[in-house]
């Protein structure tokens, strides 16, 4: 029988427990999309009224605009929205069908010639768009919109001729990786954790932590942040953490960091929720409104994380 929102009645958290002082600011804060996932993964909610919201942000191209992505504003299909729509529907078990057929169109016909995917495309001109995330005439491709399209392809088992050279780009590009940032090497993550061939995928990924300890990208001492640089272009205090790299203990990084490095990145993790229930967002704050939409977004997130190490959450 189909699932439908109505089969799964929501489960109340524990009072005054982070589930529950989160609920709060879900319903307070957050949009259709976030208050439907959030009921999904941890109300008892179904997958059904997920899909329905993200529905609202596609577009006749069959990619995502409509401000998935709160740091593109605008009604124009962009990659990033919808490797984000992507994300949503693999989170909720449903990345695959016609639904992701659709979305393998768009994304072949958005593409650079060397087959990958450019983060923004000129498209987004005219629109209002975040002053980090530029606008130009021929973007390139970038792994950081690519990498993490083809690892969740890869992950539910979609296979569509756009696949095969965009996934040699992100070895190529992943291989490649000498100086880089925290968001790219989580983009190389999202690939390699997914990717078909586990010896490379191995092989790259102990490459990535020792480059990401050398140029010390994870911030592994939550109480002393002043040791670790934050990188050019970033926000102040834009820290990443081990638990930004390896979002499950099955993630390749998780390997990147002792025991007592990820407990205390967790820990902070956990002690990042704010007073009014939701987590912080640590890039740099543009407008008022796209804070207030991304903040839902990332203690969504931060919730999942913990529970996927076992952390409790009520």
């Amino acid at each position: 029988m189909a699932e439908t929102g109505a089969s799964r009645l929501p489960q109340k958290p524990p009072a005054h427990s982070p589930l529950a002082r989160a609920e709060h600011f879900v319903w307070l804060t957050a949009r259709v999309l976030e208050q439907r996932r959030f009921a999904y993964h941890f109300l008892g909610g179904g997958a059904d009224p997920v899909e329905t919201a993200l529905a609202a942000y596609r577009n006749d191209d069959d990619g995502y605009g409509h401000a998935l992505e709160p740091d593109l504003r605008g009604p124009v299909s962009q990659p990033l929205h919808t490797a984000h729509a992507l994300r949503v529907l693999d989170s909720i078990g449903r990345c695959g069908g016609q639904r992701v057929e659709r979305v393998c169109r768009y994304l072949t016909s958005v593409s650079t010639t060397d087959g990958a995917l450019p983060a923004v495309r000129p498209s987004q001109r005219g629109y209002p768009a975040a002053p980090f995330v530029p606008v130009v005439d021929d973007p390139p491709s970038e792994l950081l919109a690519t990498g993490p399209v083809v690892g969740l392809l890869h992950r539910n088992e979609v296979w569509n001729a756009w696949l095969f050279r965009a996934t040699d780009f992100c070895w190529q590009a992943v291989e490649s990786l000498e100086k880089s940032h925290p968001y790219e090497i989580e983009a190389a993550v999202a690939f390699l954790d997914s990717a078909t061939d586990r010896p490379r995928a191995q092989a790259n990924a102990d490459r990535l932590g020792r480059l990401v300890r050398e140029q010390r990208l994870a911030a592994l001492d939550p109480g002393r942040l002043e040791a670790y640089p934050v990188a050019p272009g970033y926000a102040p205090g834009e820290h990443h953490f081990p638990h930004d790299y390896a979002r499950t203990p099955d993630s390749l990084a998780r390997a990147w960091f002792t025991d007592e490095e990820m407990a205390r990145s967790l820990d902070h993790l956990a002690d990042d929720q704010q007073e009014d229930g939701g987590w912080p967002i640590r890039w740099r704050q543009w407008a008022p409104g796209t804070a207030l939409e991304c903040r839902p977004m990332v203690t969504v997130e931060a919730l999942r994380t913990l529970r996927a190490y076992d952390r409790a959450i009520g």
